[in-house]
Protein backbone atom coordinates (compact mmCIF):
# COMPACT_ATOMS: atom_id res chain seq x y z
CA UNK A 1 0.00 0.00 0.00
CA UNK A 2 1.66 3.05 -1.09
CA UNK A 3 -0.58 5.73 0.85
CA UNK A 4 -3.55 5.07 3.04
CA UNK A 5 -5.99 7.68 4.28
CA UNK A 6 -7.96 7.56 7.17
CA UNK A 7 -10.82 9.54 8.53
CA UNK A 8 -10.48 12.81 6.23
CA UNK A 9 -12.23 15.75 7.13
CA UNK A 10 -12.72 18.89 5.98
CA UNK A 11 -15.18 21.99 6.94
CA UNK A 12 -15.09 25.61 5.34
CA UNK A 13 -16.76 27.07 7.96
CA UNK A 14 -19.97 25.47 8.60
CA UNK A 15 -19.69 23.78 5.15
CA UNK A 16 -18.96 20.29 5.42
CA UNK A 17 -16.78 19.30 2.44
CA UNK A 18 -15.92 16.15 3.21
CA UNK A 19 -16.85 13.71 5.61
CA UNK A 20 -14.76 11.26 7.13
CA UNK A 21 -13.11 9.73 4.17
CA UNK A 22 -11.39 6.22 3.32
CA UNK A 23 -8.95 6.22 0.49
CA UNK A 24 -6.36 3.84 -0.77
CA UNK A 25 -3.67 4.12 -3.57
CA UNK A 26 -1.80 0.93 -4.49
CA UNK A 27 2.20 1.76 -5.83
CA UNK A 28 1.79 2.04 -9.64
CA UNK A 29 -1.97 2.19 -9.43
CA UNK A 30 -4.53 4.88 -11.13
CA UNK A 31 -7.05 5.92 -8.69
CA UNK A 32 -9.81 8.18 -10.30
CA UNK A 33 -12.01 10.50 -9.01
CA UNK A 34 -15.28 10.94 -10.32
CA UNK A 35 -18.43 13.03 -9.63
CA UNK A 36 -20.68 16.20 -9.40
CA UNK A 37 -19.17 19.86 -9.27
CA UNK A 38 -19.15 20.22 -5.22
CA UNK A 39 -18.82 16.64 -4.41
CA UNK A 40 -15.65 16.83 -2.57
CA UNK A 41 -13.30 15.89 -5.36
CA UNK A 42 -10.61 18.58 -5.71
CA UNK A 43 -11.02 19.19 -1.95
CA UNK A 44 -9.55 15.30 -1.71
CA UNK A 45 -6.85 16.01 -3.99
CA UNK A 46 -5.84 19.15 -2.30
CA UNK A 47 -5.34 17.39 1.25
CA UNK A 48 -3.59 14.79 -0.12
CA UNK A 49 -0.34 16.98 -0.11
CA UNK A 50 -2.23 19.67 2.01
CA UNK A 51 -2.80 22.37 -0.21
CA UNK A 52 -5.95 22.38 1.51
CA UNK A 53 -5.02 21.79 5.13
CA UNK A 54 -7.44 18.61 6.43
CA UNK A 55 -9.36 19.43 9.66
CA UNK A 56 -9.14 16.14 11.00
CA UNK A 57 -7.67 12.50 9.55
CA UNK A 58 -4.55 10.29 9.38
CA UNK A 59 -1.99 9.31 6.31
CA UNK A 60 -0.12 6.08 6.26
CA UNK A 61 2.28 6.25 3.67
CA UNK A 62 4.26 2.50 2.68
CA UNK A 63 8.10 4.33 3.71
CA UNK A 64 6.79 4.72 7.52
CA UNK A 65 5.75 8.55 7.08
CA UNK A 66 3.01 8.81 9.31
CA UNK A 67 0.86 12.31 9.44
CA UNK A 68 -2.01 12.63 11.98
CA UNK A 69 -4.23 15.89 11.24
CA UNK A 70 -6.02 15.64 14.16
CA UNK A 71 -2.89 16.58 16.10
CA UNK A 72 -0.61 19.78 15.63
CA UNK A 73 1.45 19.29 12.20
CA UNK A 74 4.68 20.79 12.07
CA UNK A 75 5.64 22.42 8.97
CA UNK A 76 8.74 19.95 7.96
CA UNK A 77 5.96 17.61 8.06
CA UNK A 78 3.83 19.51 5.56
CA UNK A 79 7.02 20.24 3.21
CA UNK A 80 8.21 16.33 3.56
CA UNK A 81 4.54 15.25 2.14
CA UNK A 82 4.49 18.05 -0.63
CA UNK A 83 7.78 16.55 -1.73
CA UNK A 84 5.99 12.86 -2.09
CA UNK A 85 3.52 14.34 -5.08
CA UNK A 86 3.51 16.74 -8.03
CA UNK A 87 0.22 19.04 -8.48
CA UNK A 88 -1.37 19.50 -12.36
CA UNK A 89 -3.95 22.22 -11.85
CA UNK A 90 -7.02 22.65 -13.98
CA UNK A 91 -5.22 25.78 -14.96
CA UNK A 92 -1.44 25.19 -15.55
CA UNK A 93 -0.41 27.75 -13.19
CA UNK A 94 2.97 28.44 -15.25
CA UNK A 95 4.89 31.10 -14.54
CA UNK A 96 3.97 33.80 -17.51
CA UNK A 97 7.58 35.41 -17.73
CA UNK A 98 9.44 32.25 -18.07
CA UNK A 99 9.64 30.05 -21.20
CA UNK A 100 8.51 26.58 -21.04
CA UNK A 101 12.40 25.22 -20.47
CA UNK A 102 12.06 27.66 -17.78
CA UNK A 103 9.17 26.47 -15.87
CA UNK A 104 10.43 23.21 -15.90
CA UNK A 105 13.51 23.71 -14.44
CA UNK A 106 13.03 26.36 -12.41
CA UNK A 107 11.73 23.41 -9.04
CA UNK A 108 14.73 20.84 -9.45
CA UNK A 109 16.81 23.94 -9.65
CA UNK A 110 15.48 25.97 -7.15
CA UNK A 111 13.36 24.08 -4.47
CA UNK A 112 15.92 20.76 -4.74
CA UNK A 113 19.00 22.81 -5.26
CA UNK A 114 20.12 19.86 -8.07
CA UNK A 115 22.82 20.54 -10.32
CA UNK A 116 22.60 23.13 -13.15
CA UNK A 117 23.43 20.13 -15.82
CA UNK A 118 21.35 17.46 -14.84
CA UNK A 119 18.33 19.84 -14.70
CA UNK A 120 18.59 21.12 -17.60
CA UNK A 121 19.27 17.65 -19.23
CA UNK A 122 15.85 16.23 -17.43
CA UNK A 123 13.85 18.99 -18.74
CA UNK A 124 14.85 18.43 -22.29
CA UNK A 125 13.96 14.65 -21.87
CA UNK A 126 10.71 15.89 -20.43
CA UNK A 127 9.56 18.42 -22.94
CA UNK A 128 10.32 15.67 -25.47
CA UNK A 129 8.24 13.42 -23.29
CA UNK A 130 5.30 15.12 -23.69
CA UNK A 131 6.12 16.63 -27.29
CA UNK A 132 6.93 19.79 -26.83
CA UNK A 133 10.78 19.83 -27.02
CA UNK A 134 10.68 22.20 -30.52
CA UNK A 135 8.33 24.92 -28.31
CA UNK A 136 11.08 24.74 -24.94
CA UNK A 137 12.02 28.39 -25.92
CA UNK A 138 8.34 29.62 -26.01
CA UNK A 139 6.25 31.40 -23.39
CA UNK A 140 2.93 30.48 -22.54
CA UNK A 141 0.92 33.30 -23.80
CA UNK A 142 2.71 31.95 -27.36
CA UNK A 143 1.66 28.11 -26.06
CA UNK A 144 -1.84 26.83 -26.87
CA UNK A 145 -3.65 25.42 -23.96
CA UNK A 146 -3.06 21.80 -24.42
CA UNK A 147 0.79 22.94 -24.79
CA UNK A 148 0.95 24.80 -21.53
CA UNK A 149 -0.94 21.85 -19.56
CA UNK A 150 1.66 19.73 -21.20
CA UNK A 151 4.38 21.87 -19.99
CA UNK A 152 2.39 21.89 -16.69
CA UNK A 153 2.77 18.14 -16.69
CA UNK A 154 6.73 18.37 -17.89
CA UNK A 155 7.18 20.68 -14.78
CA UNK A 156 5.39 18.27 -12.13
CA UNK A 157 7.45 15.34 -13.52
CA UNK A 158 10.90 17.55 -13.28
CA UNK A 159 10.76 17.25 -9.34
CA UNK A 160 10.39 13.15 -9.63
CA UNK A 161 7.46 12.83 -7.05
CA UNK A 162 6.17 9.59 -5.94
CA UNK A 163 2.62 10.57 -6.85
CA UNK A 164 0.47 12.33 -9.48
CA UNK A 165 -1.93 14.00 -8.88
CA UNK A 166 -4.16 15.26 -11.46
CA UNK A 167 -7.26 18.15 -10.50
CA UNK A 168 -9.56 17.98 -14.06
CA UNK A 169 -6.25 18.46 -15.71
CA UNK A 170 -8.40 19.16 -19.46
CA UNK A 171 -11.88 20.72 -17.66
CA UNK A 172 -10.32 24.06 -19.44
CA UNK A 173 -9.61 23.14 -22.70
CA UNK A 174 -11.09 23.08 -25.73
CA UNK A 175 -12.09 19.93 -26.84
CA UNK A 176 -10.04 19.25 -30.00
CA UNK A 177 -6.99 20.05 -27.79
CA UNK A 178 -7.63 17.40 -25.34
CA UNK A 179 -6.95 14.28 -26.58
CA UNK A 180 -3.08 15.49 -26.49
CA UNK A 181 -2.80 15.65 -23.12
CA UNK A 182 -5.14 13.21 -22.11
CA UNK A 183 -2.76 10.99 -24.24
CA UNK A 184 0.23 12.07 -22.69
CA UNK A 185 -1.30 10.50 -18.66
CA UNK A 186 -2.18 7.38 -20.39
CA UNK A 187 1.42 7.52 -21.35
CA UNK A 188 2.54 7.82 -17.65
CA UNK A 189 -0.06 5.23 -16.59
CA UNK A 190 1.61 2.88 -19.00
CA UNK A 191 4.82 3.34 -17.09
CA UNK A 192 3.30 3.06 -13.65
CA UNK A 193 2.90 6.14 -12.25
CA UNK A 194 1.19 6.39 -9.04
CA UNK A 195 -1.45 8.86 -10.20
CA UNK A 196 -4.69 10.47 -8.51
CA UNK A 197 -6.82 11.99 -11.37
CA UNK A 198 -10.14 13.64 -10.69
CA UNK A 199 -11.83 14.19 -13.72
CA UNK A 200 -15.21 14.23 -15.58
CA UNK A 201 -13.37 12.56 -18.83
CA UNK A 202 -15.71 9.34 -18.04
CA UNK A 203 -14.23 7.15 -20.78
CA UNK A 204 -11.03 7.63 -20.44
CA UNK A 205 -11.04 7.48 -16.64
CA UNK A 206 -12.53 3.88 -17.43
CA UNK A 207 -9.40 3.15 -20.09
CA UNK A 208 -6.42 4.26 -17.94
CA UNK A 209 -7.88 3.52 -14.62
CA UNK A 210 -7.14 0.88 -12.05
CA UNK A 211 -9.58 1.96 -9.82
CA UNK A 212 -12.71 4.68 -10.05
CA UNK A 213 -14.15 6.36 -7.20
CA UNK A 214 -17.59 7.99 -7.09
CA UNK A 215 -18.26 11.09 -4.63
CA UNK A 216 -21.15 12.81 -3.50
CA UNK A 217 -22.01 15.34 -1.16
CA UNK A 218 -18.61 15.02 0.68
CA UNK A 219 -18.98 11.13 0.73
CA UNK A 220 -17.15 8.02 -1.34
CA UNK A 221 -20.76 6.87 -2.21
CA UNK A 222 -18.73 4.04 -4.74
CA UNK A 223 -15.55 2.61 -5.31
CA UNK A 224 -13.72 -0.06 -6.97
CA UNK A 225 -12.50 -1.21 -10.32
CA UNK A 226 -13.66 0.99 -13.53
CA UNK A 227 -15.90 -2.32 -14.58
CA UNK A 228 -17.57 -2.17 -11.52
CA UNK A 229 -18.37 1.49 -10.43
CA UNK A 230 -18.44 2.97 -14.36
CA UNK A 231 -19.87 -0.15 -16.73
CA UNK A 232 -22.47 -2.31 -13.22
CA UNK A 233 -22.68 0.44 -9.95
CA UNK A 234 -24.53 -0.49 -7.75
CA UNK A 235 -25.39 2.64 -5.79
CA UNK A 236 -28.43 4.37 -6.72
CA UNK A 237 -26.27 7.47 -6.89
CA UNK A 238 -23.72 6.46 -9.35
CA UNK A 239 -26.19 4.91 -11.30
CA UNK A 240 -28.26 8.59 -11.83
CA UNK A 241 -24.27 10.08 -11.94
CA UNK A 242 -23.34 8.31 -15.09
CA UNK A 243 -26.73 7.87 -16.68
CA UNK A 244 -26.60 11.84 -16.72
CA UNK A 245 -23.23 11.78 -17.65
CA UNK A 246 -23.18 9.48 -20.45
CA UNK A 247 -26.54 9.82 -22.01
CA UNK A 248 -27.55 13.57 -21.23
CA UNK A 249 -30.73 14.49 -23.07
Amino acid sequence: MFLSINGLAKSFGTNEVLKNIDVEVEKGEVLSIIGPSGSGKTTLLRCINALEHPDKGIFTFQDGFNLNFDNKISKQEILRLRRKSGMVFQSYNLFPHKTAFENVIEGPLIVQKRKKAEVKQLAENLLEKVGLKDKMNLYPYQLSGGQQQRVGIARALAMEPELMLFDEPTSALDPELIGEVLTVIRDLAKEDWTMVFVTHEIQFAGEVSDKVLFMDGGYIVEQGSPEEVLKSPKEKRTQQFLQRILNPS
